[in-house]
């Protein structure tokens, strides 16, 4: 793990910043070194607001499209709204669906299965629309590379509308309309959004048609700041106001399908980081482990009752999917180390018979073990697919365009990508994409960054610091809850191993003879005897508030020591 001080902004700065705010240095220089250098963005900052939000119509396409569904309805034609099978991809099918049926009956939704139809549009999704009578389909999170798809749509008489976030190809499909941020020839002003955020953006140019201002959108915002959460977009910009709203609904009014899981969770108020591993796991289960469109059920239910027995059955979607994520991740990493990989600059894996559903966890927890791009295949049909996760700072989007020869399908981010390709392209795509790593990868990249923002005294740490972070929130990529060092700490005689192995390590230090602070190192277990050492060491650390037997008292959430 290598540790990076971020640069210091400059001092004057700094001072001129926190007398203008009235804050303490330290919380000007955190401020400064997210990009906010005077009391305009600090408010805008701090103080989030609907106005904030950009006009939808300023997005290509977004007339056309506004255009083809008021067409639609007034002519009564079947509208489905298809989406992908993951968090993104439901929660926008649960919001534009559940949006357009308030005033419209002609609404169906449509999830492919994950298993027999794969990621993205289908075939057999557009079958389905002329067996029934569709002549509209709105496309979410999904479509923008969809070309031959959409032609085959075309022609069998249905139109398309795409609204995506994914990079396109170097050409469009022939839609009606395509509503992506991303697009070459669109200036729309923020391109983060993700899936459920373009989906966002339309029902807000439908409601302005009609007159209704953004206010009357609160009730879908729940479901963007889930999207936000579960498909790390930053959360800067029109995405932290978006994810800021949706949050405050989360914990005064959710809608009933989340109030089914938030029931069964029993936690009082959510921030971020729960959406992120609590709620959006539960939502990502049901098409992992079962079908997509239990998650659409459970976000567009408006009975209690109903809503908690789709909340129980993807309970044990989740826990299931525990169970297979642990036995996969168990033995991927042993082919790993049985074929010698250990040491190659990427890792790639396949069985067979490996539960496609969590292909892209375990390719996330073998990036955790060995940090390098990961690809994790498994059997889908007459092919292989595989879920790829990167390190920060490499592309792994650019890596499988260089290995494109040997694939069939691929698409998705700079991080997290999917492809497929037949059985007998295996091994030479598997050399081919370690070549192109090694060629293109910077050595650096694979060792984990730990970007620190400031050092800090024990000493300076209090409630009214930790108060003012926590007006920070929400966190997420581009705006991380900060990351401080202390050096010369102590253990206290407090340090011991705890959890399942002792993989986590509890204690409490001091530093210049001070007061201890407690301390929590998840799966820091193995630090135990650098804490126990009776040398001073430094720690990298998150400032958070433990709550226990109704006390609440501030503790460091350790990320490294040494």
């Amino acid at each position: 793990m290598h540790w990076t001080l971020k640069p210091k902004p400059d001092k004057s700065q700094v001072t001129a910043l926190a007398s203008t705010l009235k804050v303490d240095y330290l919380v000007a220089q955190l401020l400064l070194q997210r990009g906010i250098d005077d009391y305009n963005k600090a408010r805008e900052f701090f103080r989030p607001q609907l106005s904030d939000l950009h006009d939808p119509f300023l997005m290509k396409d977004m007339e056309v499209a506004v255009s083809r569904i008021e067409t639609a309805i007034a002519n009564s034609e079947n509208i489905l709204v298809y989406g992908d099978y993951d968090v993104d991809g439901t929660t926008a099918v649960a919001l534009l669906s559940s949006y357009l049926l308030e005033s419209y009956p002609n609404i169906a939704t449509y999830i492919p299965d994950r298993y027999t139809e794969g990621y993205g549009v289908s075939r057999q999704g557009i079958d389905f629309a002329e067996d029934n009578g569709f002549s509209l389909i709105i496309a979410l999170d999904c479509g923008v590379k969809a070309l031959d798809k959409v032609t085959y749509a075309k022609e069998k008489g249905i139109d398309f509308i795409i609204c995506d976030h994914h990079r396109p190809g170097d050409k469009l499909p022939e839609a009606v309309a395509i509503l992506d941020p991303k697009r070459e020839d669109c200036t729309y002003p923020y391109d983060e959004l993700c899936g459920c955020g373009v989906g966002f953006k339309l029902i807000q140019a439908l409601a302005s048609k009609k007159g209704k201002g953004i206010q009357e959108l609160l009730p879908y915002m729940d479901l963007v700041a889930t999207a936000i959460g579960a498909d790390i977009v930053p959360i800067t910009g029109e995405n932290r106001v978006l994810a800021y709203y949706g949050l405050k609904r989360f914990n005064t009014q959710p809608r009933i399908g989340f109030k089914a899981i938030i029931n069964q969770i029993k936690k009082s108020a959510l921030s971020i980081t729960d959406v992120v591993f609590i709620i959006a796991p539960r939502i990502n289960a049901a098409g992992r482990m079962k079908h997509g469109q239990h998650a659409v059920n459970l976000l567009t239910a408006t009975d209690l009752n109903q809503a908690e027995l789709i909340a129980a059955d993807i309970e044990q979607y989740n826990t299931d999917r525990k169970g297979l994520d642990k036995v996969i991740t168990h033995e991927a990493l042993e082919q790993i180390q049985k074929n010698r990989e250990e040491n190659n600059f990427t890792s790639v894996v396949y069985k067979d018979s490996w539960h496609k559903g969590v292909i892209g966890i375990v390719a996330s927890r073998l990036t955790e073990t060995y940090y390098r791009p990961t690809l994790v295949f498994t059997k889908s049909g007459d092919k292989l697919a595989a879920s790829a996760r990167s390190v920060k700072g490499f592309d792994v989007y650019n890596a499988l365009q260089g290995c494109s020869e040997h694939i069939e399908q691929f698409g998705g981010h700079k991080y997290a990508a999917g492809l497929t390709l037949l059985e007998e392209k295996y091994n030479a795509f598997k050399s081919n994409f370690e070549k192109v790593v090694a060629e293109t990868i910077d050595p650096a990249l694979m060792t984990p960054e730990l970007l620190i923002d400031a050092r800090i005294n024990l000493e300076d740490i209090s409630p009214k610091l930790y108060r003012i972070i926590g007006q920070f929130a929400p966190f997420g990529p581009g705006n991380m809850a900060p990351v401080f060092m202390a050096e010369d700490l102590r253990d206290s005689g407090y340090a011991r191993g705890v959890g399942e192995e002792n993989k986590h390590l509890k204690s409490a230090v001091f530093q210049n003879g001070g007061r201890p602070i407690n301390t929590i190192g998840f799966n820091l277990g193995n630090k135990l005897a650098t804490v126990r050492s009776g040398k001073p060491f430094a720690a990298v650390f998150t400032i958070e508030e433990n709550e226990w037997q109704g006390t609440k008292s501030l503790q460091l959430k350790l990320k490294d020591l040494r």
